[in-house]
């Protein structure tokens, strides 16, 4: 893929733990090799099958549209939730010792499915609690940018059983996507472990 001379690549850094940038609350940090790859391939396969796919639209300007990738969600106490999320949140917890209790996931099926730019709902956040990110399948770039000037963007490509962590406070100052790409890429499950608001009976 090309890189504009103005963009700051992460990729040749050494693996491990590492800030991407730093804020109060933790920024946001990415560690290549959370999940051993055979696990990370093992849950891509049995999430692929097993979980309740949906294809989403949404209105755009005077029309509606398809949301480009697959989407679905759970509680983490739901009787339904499939093994492997059950087993990556307690790992998250255990890790990142935040009481997550629910999971976004989003299924990438080729270079043509994506995510715009954009910050995670604050509403649907409590405050002070990060965003989990756990990658699936094959490898995928994000781009983070600010929201304010210059807004340099940083590159990082999200390896199959990597972790990134984005602290509350990221999602007021950043915004992340997931752009298309004409190069050919696998297809791609990302899981977000977040902890929302208690749901209203």
């Amino acid at each position: 893929m090309p890189r504009a001379a103005a963009q700051t690549d992460l990729f040749t850094q050494p693996a491990g733990p590492r800030t991407l940038f730093d804020d109060a609350q933790g920024g946001v940090r990415y560690w290549p090799e959370f999940l051993p790859r055979a696990l990370a391939d093992d849950w891509f396969a049995q999430l692929k099958d097993e979980v309740k796919w949906e294809a989403q639209r949404r209105p755009m300007y005077d029309r509606i549209v398809d949301v480009p990738r697959l989407v679905a969600s759970y509680r983490l106490d739901e009787a339904r939730l499939p093994a492997p999320l059950a087993d990556a949140g307690a790992r998250l917890r255990e890790h990142l010792h935040e009481p997550f209790n629910a999971v976004g996931l989003n299924f990438y099926r080729d270079g043509r499915d994506s995510v715009a730019p954009h910050g995670d709902k604050l509403h649907m956040l409590v405050a002070g609690h990060p965003v989990a990110l756990l990658s699936l399948g094959s490898v995928r770039r994000m781009t983070i940018r600010a929201k304010d000037l210059p807004r340099t963007p940083l590159h990082i490509d999200l390896e199959p059983g990597s972790l990134l962590v984005m602290s509350y406070a990221s999602q007021l100052t950043h915004e992340h996507g997931v752009p298309k790409t004409r190069e050919p890429v696998g297809p791609r499950i990302s899981l977000a472990y977040r902890v929302r608001p208690p749901t209203k009976a």
